[in-house]
């Protein structure tokens, strides 16, 4: 969904509603060559990027460098990388997003511009009964009348709830006073930048998966971000991407 301005939301519009998080890859400066680059100067010197890339023909043994590193948790030649993500997801995601303190955010400003009446309501296949106790439970598909209820009160208080935001910005009320209202659902944006080794950090966390050293249970709504983002990592650096996994998706 691209990015809507205020001028794309009629005022008193009705209010929208989203099931899923978008992810866009927006800059990059990040591929497997990077981490030859910054992982060779210990024992070369002085050594140019295109040296390194042209070090990364040779498959095998960029691998076998990029596996060393990995395994033995040699983590700073995963820094020398950048990518650049845009978010749109609903602010209790954010919440979440910025418990990492190894990125870098600037997100939409509801004390700048009025907010759009978007909001999340959970799709039909998120689960919704949690079993057990902290620490150790499982969350379980809900009954049919549970997805109905959660969706049907979602909607009604957002809607509600962007009324009366709209009432007392039409009173005159500053943005960042009538704002208070507004529920967690309600979707932001934000740039999200981070190095690999940040985003590994990040996917150990956020990313549920098999084979894993130290399994994470995390909110499906993060996760669905974490996917994505996962996504472009495996595209840009593949070789990274890959011993990540083998070594049991611990950041370095």
């Amino acid at each position: 969904m691209p990015e809507q301005t205020e001028n794309d939301v009629p005022r008193h519009a009705d209010a929208q509603f989203r099931s899923d998080i978008a992810v866009e890859l927006v800059r990059h400066s990040a591929s497997d060559s990077d981490v030859l680059f910054a992982a060779r100067v210990s024992t070369q010197g002085e050594q140019t990027l295109e040296s390194a890339q042209n070090d990364d023909v040779d498959a095998s043994r960029s691998k076998g460098l990029i596996n060393y590193l990995m395994r033995d948790r040699h983590g700073s030649p995963f820094e020398h990388n950048s990518m650049t993500f845009y978010v749109q997801a609903p602010i209790f995601v954010f919440r979440e997003f910025m418990r990492h303190r190894i990125a870098s955010y600037n997100e939409e400003s509801g004390r700048y511009r009025e907010l759009n009446p978007v909001f999340y309501v959970p799709g039909p296949d998120r689960n919704l009964v949690q079993v057990g106790k902290p620490g150790a439970y499982d969350f379980l598909p809900g009954t049919p009348e549970q997805t109905d209820l959660v969706a049907d009160e979602t909607r009604r208080i957002s809607t509600e709830a962007f009324a009366s935001y709209q009432r007392m910005l039409d009173a005159g009320v500053a943005r960042e006073v009538a704002r208070i209202v507004l529920p967690l659902n309600i979707y932001s944006s934000m740039y999200v930048t981070m190095n690999a080794r940040s985003l590994m950090n990040f996917l150990s966390l956020r990313t549920k998966r098999e084979g894993t050293h130290f399994p994470s249970f995390p909110q499906r709504e993060i996760e669905m971000a974490a996917e994505k983002m996962e996504g472009f990592f495996e595209e840009l650096m593949p070789i990274t991407y890959e011993t990540f996994n083998q070594n049991g998706r611990v950041a370095p």
